[in-house]
């Protein structure tokens, strides 16, 4: 556990910046590597531990942090590309149940993955949930997606909120393909466990993932990048946690399927790669374990299957990144330190 997460603190410190595009005369700065602990992430790093990151310990000297260029004022998609667009496109228009989805989000996404990874029969219907229509609104009050439409009843009856929907897909599974997110119900303990994480998920990690995304400022771009980079450790702490009492669970024990929290946490490190890389310099910790779980993720064929092209992502949350006015409600509530809605 140690050595996983010394990796996260060299190659965190060691890659904290913003976007490679740079302003001629950058506001900047000095960030403090190597040793230093002053920042709070209380990782010493230890000679067996210096070289598990992607840059040596030792040759850690500064990092600059520097200012962006202006919003260049692109908008956000309204359909999926890449393979996300081919699994809409084999979704047949038929089905008893139609996901309201909005095609960057990744609330959504979580949903989608668990709709491939249960093989339940559904339709995918793209809506833009910056103009709430009327149709969303039918299924999702708020007009938030996800939502689901359910045919299957008369008159027709909804969900919204994910992880009441990813719920209502596990029990639903048990009645047609006994395919399951969650350990056997014969271990409670261990299913308790995969709760914990999905909450710390929940609770922590997706807020955190938006304040870093909308900071603006050098400094409390640096406070969201180690508030970020602490709540993967805290994931990675529950997952080591979980494989010393009950053997693991989901894709951090090699040779497991998909688990809930791969499911419910997938969309944010997804976007990390991309996203956070692309607007604040963001680079995944290349620890041995954490990389080779986060490939088993990525590269799960249900997971894959619901991605679009990077552009569509770089595009839909430039936004964020410069936090315009009224971006989306999850937006609105991280800027005035409210719960997400």
């Amino acid at each position: 556990m140690k050595s996983i997460l010394a990796a996260f603190s060299t190659q965190y410190r060691s890659t904290l910046r913003l976007s490679s595009v740079r302003l001629p005369r950058p506001t900047s700065i000095t960030v403090t590597n190597g040793r230093d602990e002053s920042r709070g992430l209380g990782l010493g790093l230890g000679s067996d531990d210096a070289m598990i990151g992607r840059i040596p310990a030792h040759s850690l000297q500064q990092t600059t942090i520097m200012a962006t260029k202006a919003d260049s004022g692109k908008h956000c998609h309204h359909e999926c590309s890449g393979l996300a667009l081919e699994t809409v496109k084999q979704r047949s228009a038929g089905e008893n149940i139609t996901l309201f989805a909005g095609c960057f989000c990744p609330f959504v996404q979580r949903v989608w993955v668990a709709l491939e990874y249960f093989q339940i029969p559904y339709h995918v219907h793209e809506v833009d949930p910056y103009k709430k229509p009327q149709e969303l609104l039918d299924v999702s009050p708020k007009g938030l997606v996800p939502a689901l439409k359910l045919t299957t009843y008369s008159p027709p009856r909804a969900l919204n909120e994910s992880t009441v929907i990813m719920e209502y897909l596990e029990d639903l599974s048990t009645q047609t393909s006994k395919r399951s997110l969650f350990p056997p119900a014969s271990d409670p303990y261990a299913r308790a466990l995969v709760r914990l994480q999905s909450d710390h998920i929940n609770r922590t990690l997706v807020p955190a993932f938006y304040r870093y995304l909308q900071a603006q400022d050098s400094e409390a771009q640096i406070a969201g990048g180690k508030e970020f980079h602490g709540a993967i450790e805290h994931l990675v702490e529950l997952f080591e946690r979980a494989e010393r009492e009950v053997g693991g669970t989901g894709l951090w024990k090699e040779g497991n399927d998909l688990g809930w929290a791969d499911v419910v946490v997938g969309p944010w490190i997804f976007r990390a790669t991309n996203v956070l890389k692309h607007y604040r310099g963001f680079e995944m910790p290349s620890g041995k374990k954490f990389h080779a779980w986060l490939e088993r993720l990525l590269e799960h064929p249900d997971f894959k299957k619901t991605c679009s092209a990077e552009k569509l992502y770089l595009d839909s949350y430039e936004r964020y990144a410069f936090n315009r006015p009224n971006t989306s409600q999850v937006a609105n509530a991280i800027n005035s330190g409210r719960g997400l809605p």
